[in-house]
């Protein structure tokens, strides 16, 4: 199974690759929707954050909005939510993988923003950037409601600078040039990743017959 980790900075048509991904039969996990999902009632974020962030929770969820007043701009904060976190994004993502694996799947992918910043890279047998112009990302993010240029600036300098992820991603898609283009774009990357040898599962410190029987005795439910 090839693991492609999806990523780019805010405004450069992350959530649409992944949306092309999955018409073309590639299993996405999208991190911010796995993190909501902690983060919702019932969550298993919810009581960590509300006793490392007291009474940020609100009818049994975290109020990301008050969580995000919280740790923007504050790195301890966010040091503090990020070991909270991490680990149980983490634990989705094993999960993700069991149930890909127990169906086959030859190609999935992790919809991750912060996927250089985080290391994540490591984990995926390749990386597929969205990229366009800074003119273009800040005519998208700028449309969104509540939105100004500050708050767009402190947001980038929080991520690392798009040239840098452009020169450490496997594949680039110019999402300034059009649907068509990144359509052509992720089309032939993923013809070309199916052909491709997986490096990152099932893990290398075990065969891969255990690694099978692992999956049949985990088989998830549904």
């Amino acid at each position: 199974m090839i693991i492609i980790g999806l990523t780019g900075s805010i405004g450069m048509g992350k959530s649409k690759a992944a949306s092309v991904l999955r018409r073309f039969g590639v299993a996405v996990s999208d991190a911010d929707a796995v993190v909501h999902r902690l983060m919702a009632p019932g969550g298993a974020a919810v009581a960590p954050v509300n006793a490392a962030f007291p009474g940020v929770v609100r009818n049994g969820a975290v109020d990301r909005a008050m969580l995000g007043q919280l740790v923007f701009g504050d790195p301890a904060a966010l040091r503090r939510l990020e070991k909270i976190v991490h680990p149980l994004v983490g634990r989705e993502r094993d999960r993700f993988l069991r149930r890909a694996a127990v169906r086959r799947l030859r190609l999935v992918a992790f919809d991750v923003p912060l996927l250089f910043e985080t290391g994540g890279e490591r984990r995926c047998d390749a990386v597929v950037l969205v990229s366009a112009p800074a003119f273009i990302q800040a005519a998208r993010v700028l449309r969104r409601p509540g939105m100004t240029p500050t708050r767009l600036a402190k947001i980038r300098a929080q991520q690392l600078p798009n040239q840098a992820k452009r020169r450490r991603a496997e594949f680039v898609v110019e999402t300034g040039l059009g649907l068509r283009t990144s359509l052509r774009g992720l089309a032939a990357i993923v013809k070309l990743l199916r052909g491709r040898t997986p490096r990152q599962w099932p893990p290398a410190r075990q065969p891969r017959w255990k690694a099978q029987r692992y999956y049949a005795r985990n088989r998830p439910r549904y």
